[in-house]
């Protein structure tokens, strides 16, 4: 993959940041300038978009409608109006093609008109349509972080799904994707009943369109499209490889963050996709069923160094049977990371004999479920074979993970042992209820000491870690120890991530910059993540009601003293509540002051209410909020987007946030 620009700073205790913009680096680009191709009678698609960027919107009939419309203004343009291609590449917007798959299906041929466009959104007006969005436009807009990520990971995985419908998946795919970094999307296993009953030889782009955009849907983690060939174990034909072209290319525009693009294809064909990708990244995929591949051969190098030209990640993987065969793979991993400094091989053997190659390849390793129809591959294990192997084989020690403070113990200790079931973790998790002085001290230099979450956090000047993350240390507070090699521990904050990741659910982060926020909490250590977060997507100015911020966090904010100072502030476009149970009837008049914009038509600015507040409430601000039009948060949606980061620090492997709610309460 393409190195990223970011990456989350380790700083010793003792340094204070004083030189350093600690939010530049993640400050959103500008707001982007967006053209949909909208059907009659759905262009309310259109609001609903710009709602998630959080700009204003217009719909035109015609290619002069468009120009006179500012660029941050969202133009929906029917799909009726004439226009030719040239014209609105004139424009210099992005042109996404819209299509929805509800009602009249003869509008299915729309998709056609997409092909042209920078990308196509496929939608069905369902419960799930504004996080899909959000999601869509964070990833066409460079605005995910997904690939950064998975880079960091020591191990990813990705699950092979082998559905002909992926609606059948739905009712276990929060089980199914626990360990699982992304989902791979078989196309060529899907079956498209006709009107006859019988099934279509290739399944249509409209109905591959529509199976994507239910996954997608269902599941936070990144999505791997795949076109398997016949001669790949794969069910799609090899005689026409435009066609291969034709659905890798709808997948680019459909967003997909992988694409899987087989190695046998023509160069032209695999350059154009590499020249079109965007955001997307690509695996140059080699599989070999003939039992008579050498990973010691000149072909293998051969093959390696056609797949990097056009491939972000390289795969190849061959059918074997003997032990020997893995020892072989091994050596040419190691060569190709030393030779090549390319540590995005994704090397395995197929077979029962080469399932030790699965346990020890580290890129996007295929796994299993005992719940799905059958495996993608001979010899696939699942998440929980591979981490009972690696533990077996001494790759995955035992450790004590450590759960301290006063903090729904019984529903935490029953989460993480859950996990460490589904996972075959070997290991254990020890609750406290109470950390007196010293504690953390006496855990660190444990043999088994494998991380500690600790709620209430503590002082970051108080965790006698080795160094602290730049988020721990502006905060101020540690609520997670990593450890990250022999004798080193290091102090983290989960909570700001649990935020942004609330944040951004419905909402695109540019959606966010320039905005102001208020931020209500009777201490600035309740409300210290929650200005970081906000921080981080862009926000500002931030108002404060009920504390004054100090240290790093300083900038930028600005207290409220008096009700009549929010005469002349800026309209909120997220308000934030960290006060204890006992004074949250406070927040309910701020909600109702501003809550009278928030309707307005096409220029809303009012926008997000998070409840931070734990304990019983003296008023329901979540009601309030809501019957006034707010998107509405409360507390147990940011404490499980911090539980799964919380896992994914401790643990390093991941829960998706669907699961974290239904397992954990």
């Amino acid at each position: 993959m393409a190195a990223d620009s970011f990456q989350e700073r380790t700083v010793y205790p003792s340094y204070a940041p004083d030189t350093i913009d600690l939010f530049a680096e993640l400050a959103p680009a500008e707001q982007p300038s967006v053209l949909l191709i909208v059907d009659e009678g759905y262009d309310s698609v259109a609001g609903v978009i710009a709602d998630a960027l959080g700009q204003p919107w217009a719909l035109a009939t015609s290619i002069e409608d468009v120009s006179s419309q500012e660029r941050r203004v969202v133009v929906g343009m029917f799909r009726t109006a004439e226009y030719a291609e040239n014209d609105l590449r004139s424009l210099s917007r992005l042109v996404i093609n819209t299509r929805c798959v509800d009602g009249d299906r003869s509008r299915a041929s729309a998709s056609s008109d997409g092909d042209w466009c920078d990308f196509e959104y496929i939608y069905s007006t369902t419960s799930y349509l504004r996080r899909d969005i959000a999601r869509f436009l964070s990833f066409v807009l460079g605005l995910s972080h997904h690939h950064r990520s998975l880079r960091e990971k020591e191990r990813t995985t990705l699950l092979s799904t082998t559905y002909p419908d992926v609606q059948a998946a739905l009712p276990n795919l929060d089980i199914l994707s626990v360990g699982a970094d992304a989902v791979e999307f078989r196309v060529d296993l899907l079956e498209e009943q006709l009107a006859d009953g019988t099934f279509a030889p290739v399944p249509g782009v409209d109905y591959v369109g529509e199976q994507l955009m239910i996954l997608r849907q269902r599941t936070e983690l990144p999505i791997i499209y795949t076109t398997r060939c016949t001669r790949e174990n794969g069910r799609f034909p090899m005689e026409d490889p435009e066609l291969f072209y034709k659905y890798l290319f709808k997948a680019i525009q459909w967003g997909c963050e992988f694409i899987d693009v087989e190695l046998w294809l023509p160069e032209e064909l695999r350059r154009e996709l590499s020249k079109k990708k965007g955001n997307s990244r690509i695996i140059s995929a080699f599989h070999d069923f003939s039992g008579n591949f050498k990973w010691g051969s000149a072909e293998a190098e051969s093959l390696f160094q056609k797949g990097v030209v056009f491939g972000d990640i390289v795969k190849m993987i061959a059918l074997v049977h003997n032990m020997q065969d893995n020892y072989e793979l091994e050596n040419f991993r190691s060569k190709i990371r030393t030779k090549y400094n390319f540590p995005y091989l994704s090397g395995l053997n197929m077979g029962p004999a080469g399932q030790l190659s699965r346990t020890l390849n580290r890129v996007f390793t295929p796994i299993t479920h005992p719940l799905l129809p059958f495996t993608a591959a001979p010899g696939q294990l699942s998440a929980a074979e591979i981490n009972g192997a690696l533990h077996t084989m001494g790759l995955m020690p035992r450790l004590d993970i450590y759960g301290v403070g006063n903090f729904r113990s019984a529903t935490q200790v029953t989460f993480f042992e859950k996990c460490f079931n589904e996972l075959s973790l070997p290991h254990q998790f020890i609750h406290f209820e109470r950390m007196p002085q010293g504690t953390l001290e006496t855990l660190l230099p444990r043999s088994r000491f494998g991380g500690v979450h600790i709620n209430p956090p503590i002082s970051a000047s108080a965790a006698q870690v080795s160094s602290l993350t730049e988020a721990a240390l502006a905060i101020g507070q540690v609520d997670t120890v990593k450890v990250c090699g022999e004798g080193v521990a290091l102090g983290c904050n989960a909570t700001w991530k649990g935020i942004q990741a609330t944040l951004t659910r419905d909402f695109v982060a540019t959606a966010y910059k320039g905005r102001a926020a208020f931020v209500l909490a009777a201490a600035e250590s309740d409300a210290a993540p929650a200005i970081f977060a906000l921080k981080k997507v862009g926000i500002g100015p931030i108002y404060t009601v009920g504390f004054k911020t100090v240290g790093p966090l300083a900038g930028g904010v600005q207290p409220v003293r008096a009700v009549e100072d929010l005469k002349s502030l800026e309209h909120p476009f997220v308000i934030v509540s960290a006060l204890p149970s006992d004074r949250s009837s406070l927040v309910g008049p701020l909600l109702k002051h501003y809550g009278a914009s928030v309707q307005e038509s096409r220029t809303r600015v009012g926008k997000v209410f998070v409840d931070l507040g734990e304990g019983p409430r003296r008023s329901n601000a979540m009601s309030i909020a809501q019957s006034l039009g707010w998107t509405a948060y409360d507390v147990a949606d940011v404490s499980a987007w911090t539980t799964v980061q919380t896992f994914r620090l401790l643990v390093g492997q991941n829960v998706p946030y669907d699961f974290v709610r239904l397992t954990s309460g």
